[in-house]
């Protein structure tokens, strides 16, 4: 097993303490359906729900994706913990001690002593760097700008905003001080090598300090903004270890419980804009802290909420990246919904202007569709005084609509293009009609494709069609594996008789998984099992074998039948084997050859005591 320092009693109970049905109902909708429960996946794109979870197995199974396994690894998967986080964190909602990180037994490998040496220097730069802004005359102007752009000393205690002093090397300093590497520090991000080699100087310098917090809250990385002029204005950490700002947003730490709760979230460009909109009573708010939206970011909002409103800047940049974000947004399964700012304003400049009240009232509390959103933003591209402008802007703003899968929605916004632009209804539904056929046609006609999302779960396409079938003696080995998994005393006997000698590699691989498992000791219990695994495609075999119908009749009589069964399988295919040679041979013209490969034919198949076992 390859679980580490974590105790396996500890694995155990955050097991037992966690109902499957109960923490995978947190995600997904799950219906009953016999004795499963049944759901879209939330792991990769359907329209038919494959999704499966098994309250007496207390695991879970996706017949469309292959993501399988218990508790511990949908917490996993859905989160993006490794398996010693997901332990931890479901352990700590248990309330079981998290002690085994200092056990005796535990050691941790080099890479991670460096990351958690790295967490540990981000966490004391950033309270130096919030010390330096609220007690120093180094921050006193930082501390100024900052009240005077109406952030509370309250919102600077909850963000913990601070100030990087112009000195060049005055955290460098200060941590090395305290028993840090410097080439450590560079790797995290936190220091520069200086070119002529000499030394290291701090990475931000005159800069009010911003840090940034992985899920857990720990600080990971900076962005960094500069006082008055300078080049440039904003200024993040580097990718390391710890931080990917394509996958990392600014707030989400403390954005989750709003979020889990209002099922929604807003989106924000710049950090700022989050910490105003804070102060306005929006703790549903994460930003991309000024960079591109990605797929990921897409995809970790998605595994939080069911609705984004994206609250952009007013200007032609912002309301255009907008634009651009509904598409991504759309694609990961979420409804957009785009928040309208006057223009030229920022979610910042709204508030103090507007006022918070204003803010959460309108901006937020009276966001556009995003097909309304759209066809605004269609409009400003068009001269609607001129004939030609407003033929232009009427395709385009069909075509839009017929995007739309809703046909109530499409009656709509057709409707009201019928009396702004006095287009007769009919014309304006007949070109929809053909431009979803259109679109139709360009669509693969599949649950999983690029733009056909569920509930905002997505990996690599997975390949369609209809699966190959197993040849008969993979199912006798299926069937002696899901009878093993439950029935201790067979498989000591497969054991005995058999050993390892099944024929498919994996089905091979778990029964020496089993005897392993039940030498220890272990009861039948399938979710321990595939605990036990820690490999996700033995996993997904394990879960697919567990699945299968157990009703089937079986005694000592079948037993014999499938172990024999499966220890012929070798000698029927040397058997085949060899009758492909003796084929070659005799197309060859080489006679004597085949029939020297023909008497041992005969010899194997006399072995066999006559001819092969049909379910072979």
């Amino acid at each position: 097993m390859t679980n580490g320092r974590i105790p396996e009693e500890v694995i155990e109970a955050v097991r037992r303490k966690h109902d499957i049905v109960e923490t995978v109902g947190k995600y997904v909708h799950l219906t009953k359906n016999g004795k499963y429960m049944k759901g879209l996946c939330p792991f990769h794109s359907e329209k038919t729900p494959s999704f499966t979870v098994t309250p007496e197995l207390q695991i879970f199974h996706c017949y469309g994706c292959g993501k399988t396994g218990n508790v511990i690894r949908f917490i996993e998967e859905i989160e993006g913990y490794s398996f010693p986080e997901a332990v931890r964190v479901l352990a700590e909602e248990a309330g079981i001690p998290v002690t085994w990180s200092d056990s005796e037994g535990g050691r941790r490998s080099e890479a991670e002593t460096e990351r958690l040496k790295m967490v540990e220097a981000h966490e004391l730069s950033a309270k130096w760097y919030h010390y330096l802004l609220m007690n120093t005359t180094h921050g006193a102007e930082a501390l100024r700008y900052l009240r005077e752009r109406g952030v509370s000393d309250k919102l600077i205690d909850q963000f913990m905003i601070g100030y990087a002093p112009p000195q060049w090397d005055t955290l460098a300093r200060f941590l090395t001080a305290r028993q840090f590497d410097p080439s450590l520090l560079e790797r995290a991000g936190l220091l520069s090598a200086k070119n002529d080699g000499s030394g290291y100087v701090d990475r931000f310098r005159s800069r009010i300090m911003f840090p940034i917090r992985d899920r857990d809250g720990k600080a990971t990385a900076f962005a960094g903004r500069v006082i008055g002029e300078g080049q440039p204005k904003y200024l993040n950490s580097p990718e390391t270890k710890l931080f990917a700002k394509s996958r990392t947003l600014y707030n989400l730490h403390q954005a989750r419980p709003s979020i889990r709760k209002t099922k929604q979230v807003v989106l924000f460009e710049g950090y700022m804009d989050v910490i105003k909109a804070w102060y306005a009573g929006i703790h549903n708010g994460v930003a991309t802290m000024g960079t591109a939206l990605t797929d990921e970011h897409c995809q970790v909002l998605a595994r939080q909420a069911n609705e984004v409103i994206v609250c952009y800047d007013g200007d032609d940049a912002g309301q255009s990246a907008a634009l651009k974000s509904i598409a991504m947004l759309e694609k990961a399964g979420l409804k957009v919904m785009v928040s309208m700012l006057p223009k030229g304003k920022d979610p910042d400049e709204y508030i103090g202007e507007y006022g918070p009240e204003a803010f959460v009232r309108e901006a937020i509390g009276q966001p556009v569709s995003a097909t309304k959103f759209k066809l605004i933003y269609s409009r400003k591209n068009h001269i609607l005084l001129t004939e030609e402008g407003r033929k232009n802007y009427l395709l385009e703003a069909v075509r839009i609509v017929a995007e739309l899968d809703s046909s109530i929605e499409r009656e709509v916004y057709l409707q009201e293009l019928s009396r702004e632009f006095d287009i007769d209804l009919q014309t304006l539904k007949q070109d929809s009609f053909q431009m979803r056929e259109e679109l139709q046609k360009k669509r693969p006609q599949r649950d999983n494709n690029d733009i056909s999302w569920n509930n905002g779960r997505n990996e690599k396409r997975r390949t369609t069609g209809a699966p190959m079938p197993l040849p008969a003696y993979a199912n006798v080995e299926r069937r002696l594996l899901h009878v093993m998994m439950k029935d201790r005393d067979v498989a000591q006997i497969v054991h005995e008789r058999l050993g390892e000698s099944f024929n498919i590699e994996d089905h091979a691989a778990l029964a020496a998984y089993l005897y392993a498992y039940y030498a220890q000791g272990f009861d039948p219990d399938a979710g321990r099992f595939i605990a036990t695994l820690q490999d996700e495609r033995l996993e997904r075999t394990a879960a697919s074998i567990l699945l299968m119908n157990g009703d089937f009749p079986f005694d000592e009589e079948i037993l014999s039948a499938d172990i024999e069964d499966i220890r012929k399988v070798p000698r029927y295919k040397e058997i085949e084997r060899k009758r492909e040679e003796m084929m070659r041979a005799e197309r060859s013209g080489e006679i004597i050859l085949a029939a020297q490969i023909a008497s041992e034919i005969i010899t194997l198949e006399r072995q066999l005591k006559g001819r092969p076992d049909d379910r072979i």
